[in-house]
C-alpha cells in the first residue's frame, strides 16, 4: 500500500529523510572526546570527520539532482539511503580514526540523496500547498537538530560512541524498507532523457541562468549564511566568552530552534489566510535583518546583556523560519522539469555560502566579543533583504509580464 501524497503519514516521511543530514551531523557532537580515546587521537582530530561529512553533503547534490530528474526520485532515494546505511556500520566497526574519516566521507554521500525531497514537493506541490508543506518540513528538521545531540548523549552514555552510528544505520535501514515499498514515484521521466555528461551540464547551465531562479537561490544562500554564522559564533561566544555552561548554551540553542520551527508555522498558518508568499518572505528577511544589525549595534557598544542578546536571536531565527519556505517554494517555481538539479544547487550554494560565513566568524573570534558574529550576520542578512527586493523580485516581475506578453500575442494571432 502507497503513503498518498496528501496525508500526514507522507509529510512525516519526507520531514525524516530532510532530516537526514542534519541528525548525521548533531548526533555525533557530544561523542567526539570519547571517540578520539578510544581511537587514539584528539577530539579535534575527530572533529575532521564533521568536515568530511559535510563536504560530501555539500558537491554530492549536484549529481544527484540531475541523476532524479532522469532516472526518477525514487532510485535515487534508495541508492543513497542503502550507502548511508552501509557507511553507517563501517564507521561503527572502525579500527582508526582514517577509516572513520573515509566512513563518513562516504556517509555524507548518502545523506546527500535527501536533498531530492524539495524536488519531490515541486513535483507534488505549487504555490501555497507546496509553500506548506515545505514550512512543515523545517519543522521537522529543528524538531531532528533539537533532539540529535540529546539522542547522541544518551547513546553515548548507555552504549558508547559506536552505538550512535549504529542507530544511525539502523534509521537509514528503515526510512530505505519505506521508500522501497511505500513510495511511488513522483518525477515525469520523459522517456527521451538521456543521462549524460552534456544533460548535466545543461540542467546546470539552465538554473543557473534563469533570472528567478538563480537569484532566489542567492537569497537563500545569504539568508542561511545567516544562521551559519549564528551557530557558529554564539557557542564561541556564550561559552567561550561570556562563561555559560554547554548546557545554558544548549537551552539558548534549543529556543532559537523553537524560533525557526514557529515561524515555518506561522507562515504556514497565515499563507492559509490569504497572506502572500512574497509579502511573507520581504516580512521574514526584514526581521532577520533588523534584528541582526541592533547585535551588531550593540556589539560595538559594547552592551550585550544576555537575554536581551538570545531574545534578538530568537528573532533572526523567527525571520528565518519565516523566509524559508517561501524563499524554497520560489527557487523551485519555474524550473519543473529539472526540480532536482535546482534543488541541488540551491543546497550546495548555500552550504558553500555557509561554510564562508562559519569560516569567516570562527576565524575574526577575538575571545571576548560576539563583533565576529553579529558583523557577519548583519552583512549576510542585510544581503539578502537587498537581493529579494532589488534583484530576485524585480526577475520575477519581468518574467511575468514577459509571460503575459506571450499570452496575449497569442491570442491576438489566434483571434485574428
Amino acid at each position: 500500500m502507497r503513503i498518498e501524497p496528501d496525508t500526514f503519514a507522507f509529510t512525516l516521511l519526507l520531514g525524516f529523510l530532510a532530516a537526514v543530514p542534519y541528525s548525521g551531523i548533531d548526533i555525533n557532537l557530544p561523542a567526539l572526546a570519547a571517540t578520539g580515546a578510544t581511537l587514539g587521537v584528539n577530539a579535534s582530530d575527530v572533529g575532521l570527520t564533521m568536515s568530511a561529512f559535510m563536504l560530501s553533503l555539500a558537491t554530492a547534490p549536484l549529481i544527484y539532482g540531475p541523476v532524479s530528474d532522469r532516472l526518477g526520485r525514487k532510485p535515487v532515494l534508495g541508492f543513497g539511503l542503502a550507502l548511508f546505511a552501509a557507511a553507517s556500520v563501517s564507521c561503527a566497526f572502525a579500527p582508526s580514526l582514517p577509516v572513520l574519516l573515509l566512513g563518513r566521507f562516504v556517509q555524507g554521500i548518502g545523506a546527500a540523496a535527501t536533498a531530492t525531497t524539495f524536488a519531490i514537493i515541486r513535483d507534488l506541490f505549487d504555490g501555497d500547498a507546496a509553500r506548506s508543506k515545505i514550512g512543515n518540513i523545517m519543522v521537522a528538521v529543528n524538531v531532528a537538530t533539537v533532539i540529535a545531540p540529546t539522542a547522541g548523549a544518551a547513546l553515548l552514555a548507555a552504549a558508547g560512541w559506536r552505538s550512535i552510528y549504529a542507530t544511525q544505520a539502523a534509521i537509514g535501514f528503515m526510512l530505505l524498507v519505506v521508500v522501497m515499498f511505500r513510495f511511488a514515484e513522483t518525477a515525469a521521466i520523459a522517456p527521451s532523457g538521456r543521462l549524460v555528461p552534456s544533460a548535466v551540464i545543461d540542467s546546470y547551465r539552465r538554473v543557473l541562468t534563469h533570472p528567478v531562479s538563480v537569484a532566489y537561490i542567492l537569497v537563500g544562500a545569504a539568508g542561511g549564511a545567516t544562521v551559519f554564522a549564528y551557530v557558529t559564533g554564539a557557542s564561541l561566544f556564550f561559552v567561550g566568552a561570556v562563561g555559560l555552561s554547554p548546557e545554558q548554551y544548549g537551552l539558548i540553542f534549543s529556543a532559537c530552534s523553537a524560533s525557526v520551527m514557529g515561524g515555518a508555522l506561522l507562515d504556514g498558518q497565515l499563507g492559509r489566510r490569504g497572506i502572500s508568499s512574497s509579502h511573507m518572505l520581504a516580512i521574514g528577511l526584514a526581521l532577520s535583518a533588523a534584528a541582526s544589525v541592533v547585535l551588531l549595534g550593540m556589539t560595538l557598544t559594547g552592551w550585550m546583556p544576555t537575554a536581551l542578546v538570545v531574545a534578538l536571536l530568537m528573532a533572526v531565527a523567527l525571520g528565518f523560519g519565516l523566509s524559508v519556505p517561501n524563499v524554497m517554494s520560489a527557487t523551485m517555481q519555474h524550473l519543473p522539469e529539472i526540480a532536482g538539479a535546482v534543488s541541488a544547487a540551491a543546497g550546495s550554494i548555500q552550504l558553500i555560502a555557509g561554510a564562508i560565513s562559519s569560516g569567516l566568524v570562527a576565524v575574526r573570534f577575538d575571545g571576548r566579543t560576539a563583533l565576529s558574529m553579529t558583523a557577519v550576520m548583519a552583512a549576510s542578512s542585510l544581503l539578502a533583504l537587498v537581493l529579494y527586493c532589488l534583484v530576485a523580485r524585480s526577475a520575477d516581475r519581468r518574467l511575468r509580464s514577459q509571460v503575459i506578453g506571450a499570452g496575449e500575442a497569442i491570442r491576438s494571432s489566434t483571434s485574428s
